[in-house]
């Protein structure tokens, strides 16, 4: 029997809906090693496949964590390159979970901050989250992160508010 591509799972014309990407992810977790296939699906040419795509890849990686690191490269050029909204705040939440360099942490913070200009609120308040965790692996984040922190509970959008709030609570905890 062949294996169905999981691009083939995931695709579909609904932006609005995450499709069968829990199916994907739930597939992934018990074969990892179709995970370097999903991760192929951030790239491809479908809208559809890849938010899809993200939103099993971030699930996994909640799970298993290590299986990002081979793709460190092309995640944070990814990030430093996404459009896509969905991308975006999939790839917020996902990059802080690899195992980075103090070079590329920093590099994936200079994303993250430009998120933060992002026309989506989703994306600017998954952008803040990621600062967060990147900072509690780097001292010399954290200062800048608390800053954005407390310039979100007052400027920021209602989520990125509430977030902010919620983060600098556990800052320095």
């Amino acid at each position: 029997m062949t294996t169905v591509k999981i691009a083939s799972i995931l695709a579909g014309r609904d932006r609005r809906s995450i499709g069968r990407s829990n199916e994907v992810a739930r597939l992934v977790l018990k074969q990892s090693r179709r995970f370097r296939e999903l991760i192929a699906c951030l790239w491809d040419e479908n809208p559809v496949v890849r938010l899809r795509a993200a939103d099993a890849a971030e699930k996994v990686s909640a799970q298993k964590p290590r299986l990002l690191d081979r793709h460190k490269p092309e995640l944070l050029g990814l990030l430093a390159e996404a459009e896509q909204i969905e991308l975006r705040w999939h790839l917020a939440a996902m990059i802080p979970r690899l195992r980075l360099t103090p070079a590329e942490r920093h590099r994936a913070a200079a994303a993250l901050q430009r998120y933060l200009n992002d026309r989506s609120s989703i994306v600017k308040t998954f952008a803040l989250q990621g600062l967060a965790d990147l900072s509690r692996n780097d001292a010399n984040l954290r200062a800048k992160v608390k800053q954005l922190l407390e310039e979100a509970v007052n400027s920021g959008t209602p989520a990125m508010r509430a977030r902010a709030r919620h983060l600098l609570k556990n800052f320095l905890a």
